[in-house]
Parts: structure tokens; C-alpha cells; sequence
């Protein structure tokens, strides 16, 4: 079986497969040579599952054994992977981070996933939607909120008509269900994935809106509904997932948009700076602050 046959046969069956087993199934699609390279027990830990697990998925797939499985990423590593089979080595050398080592590697790991991941086509689509739609409203909740909050403030530089889908009284499902097909809805989130961001996408898209998806895998539930996905890595060695990789493709993305959108995009982005100088929105050594309650 080759490398793509595999990557078919778990997009076919993802859905039916168990929680635990869609971990294990995901990080066996993304990551070919480390399964080509590693043990059983090394691909079990870093999928996060346990080495059961990973034998469990080999059968629900219809291999016999785990090396079964593995087989085509072995075949195909030569030709595949490229950076990704260059090793790790140390230079010997103590840049002053010791036992934080970890997350630097999985925070540069992560930057670089920005644009390992996705073409310059897949985002000039992005950003030819994001021009091209009436409204834009963006959607992350949870730790994806801050990707969202920041997308929505350097688009809304951009082009007018924008909003984000956040609200302290909590009617933010109202403005994603009154988005229409010439509207596009921007959705964030990685896994495990917010069940109201899913099921709220999906609605909408069912709908015919248009959705552009920021997610970690050709297998989320948001890239399946979306029209245009554009991918990041989250990886950590702490608790929390990372941002890093999130974040370098908003600015990525953000960039395009400001390059695509030539000289209406210019003009709003100059008419915005002068707004916020004439509002004095920024701090300046000449600025003279008077307390409110000042006599003067």
C-alpha cells in the first residue's frame, strides 16, 4: 500500500473511529517518516496514546500488525519528507535556555509549520476571500479566541465590514446563523475541537456560507466543511498547546490580504492611521497627561 493509500484509507474511516483512536489515526497522517522511523512505543508517545492504542488503529485500518502499517511510510521516506528526516543534534554549546530546550524546538517547529504547511496559493484563496466577501465575521473560542481577536483587528485595517464572533452576553451564535452566502465566516480551532465553534460551523456552511478554515489537520472537522484551510502545528511539551504557529499564520495571512488588496486597502490603512493620530491614541514624550480631577 503506498503513502497516500494509507492517508485515504484513515480519511475514509476517520469518523467512525473512536476519540482516542481519530488522536492516534491523526498524528499517523501527519507525520509519515516519524512513523516510518520510530518504534511502536515512540510513535504511541509522541501521538500522545498509549502503544495499545497505536495496535488498536493498525487493525481498525485492516493491517494485522502495527509494522504493517508503517510499511508505506518506510517505502516512501526518501522522497517525502525532506526536512522533516533531518535530525536533531546539539551543538554542545548552553545558549542559556537548559531545560526549556524543548519548547524552543517546538516553538520554532511551529513557526516554520506556517508555511511548511500551506502554498502561496492556498493563501492568496484565503485572502481573495477574505477581499472579496461582504462580511467577515471570525470565530475562535477558548484558547483560539486570541487568534480570532487578532485577525479581525488587522483586517478590520484593511477592509471594512468585519466583526468578531465574541460577546460578554453570550449571543454570539446569533451573528454566525445571520451570516449569509456572500458573507464568510473565518473559524479558529484546533484540537480537541469546541464542540459550539464545530457545530456552528457547520451549520452555516450547510447553509451555503462560505468558510475559511485556521485548524491543525486536513482531518478537523471545520477543514471538511471549508472551502479554503489553511494549516498550523500546535505542538507543546507543556500542558497548553502553543500559539506560536497559529499566530505566524495570521500575519502570513494578513500580509497577503494587505498585498492583494492594493490600493483600497491602502487607503483604509492610511485613513486608520490618521484617525489614531488625531485621537492621540498613542503615547508621545511631548503629550502633557492632566489627571481628570485636575484644577489646572
Amino acid at each position: 500500500m503506498p503513502q497516500t493509500k494509507l492517508s485515504a484509507v484513515i480519511d475514509e474511516r476517520y469518523e467512525s473511529l473512536s476519540a482516542e483512536l481519530q488522536r492516534a489515526a491523526k498524528w499517523v497522517r501527519e507525520h509519515p517518516a516519524e512513523l516510518g522511523l520510530q518504534s511502536l512505543r515512540q510513535s504511541a508517545y509522541a501521538a500522545g496514546v498509549s502503544p495499545a492504542t497505536m495496535s488498536r488503529l493498525a487493525r481498525a485500518l485492516d493491517f494485522v500488525t502495527f509494522e504493517d502499517m508503517r510499511r508505506p511510510s518506510i517505502t516512501a521516506i526518501a522522497e517525502s519528507m525532506g526536512r522533516d528526516l533531518q535530525p536533531r543534534t546539539s551543538n554542545g554549546s548552553d545558549d542559556g535556555h537548559g531545560e526549556y530546550a524543548d519548547i524552543k524546538q517546538f516553538q520554532s517547529d511551529n513557526l516554520v509549520s506556517a508555511y511548511e504547511r500551506n502554498t502561496a496559493e492556498a493563501y492568496a484563496d484565503a485572502a481573495d476571500q477574505i477581499l472579496s466577501a461582504r462580511r467577515i465575521l471570525f470565530l475562535g473560542l477558548r484558547s483560539a479566541f486570541a487568534i480570532a481577536y487578532h485577525l479581525h483587528y488587522t483586517c478590520d485595517w484593511l477592509r471594512e465590514r468585519t466583526a468578531v464572533a465574541a460577546d460578554a452576553g453570550g449571543a454570539w451564535p446569533e451573528k454566525v446563523l445571520s451570516l449569509q452566502p456572500d458573507d464568510l465566516l473565518v473559524v479558529i480551532s484546533q484540537a480537541p475541537y469546541t464542540r459550539s465553534v464545530v457545530e456552528h460551523t457547520q451549520a452555516v456552511a450547510a447553509r451555503g456560507v462560505p468558510v475559511l478554515a485556521i485548524t491543525d489537520s486536513d482531518l478537523s472537522p471545520l477543514a471538511r466543511v471549508a472551502q479554503v484551510t489553511l494549516l498550523f502545528r500546535s505542538a507543546s511539551s507543556s500542558f497548553f498547546h502553543s500559539q506560536v504557529g497559529a499566530l505566524a499564520l495570521t500575519e502570513r495571512l494578513m500580509a497577503e490580504v494587505a498585498q492583494r488588496g492594493d490600493t483600497a486597502a491602502a487607503e483604509r490603512l492610511t485613513a486608520r492611521r490618521e484617525l489614531l493620530q488625531k485621537t492621540r491614541a498613542y503615547w508621545e514624550k511631548s503629550n502633557t497627561f492632566k489627571p481628570p480631577l485636575s484644577n489646572d
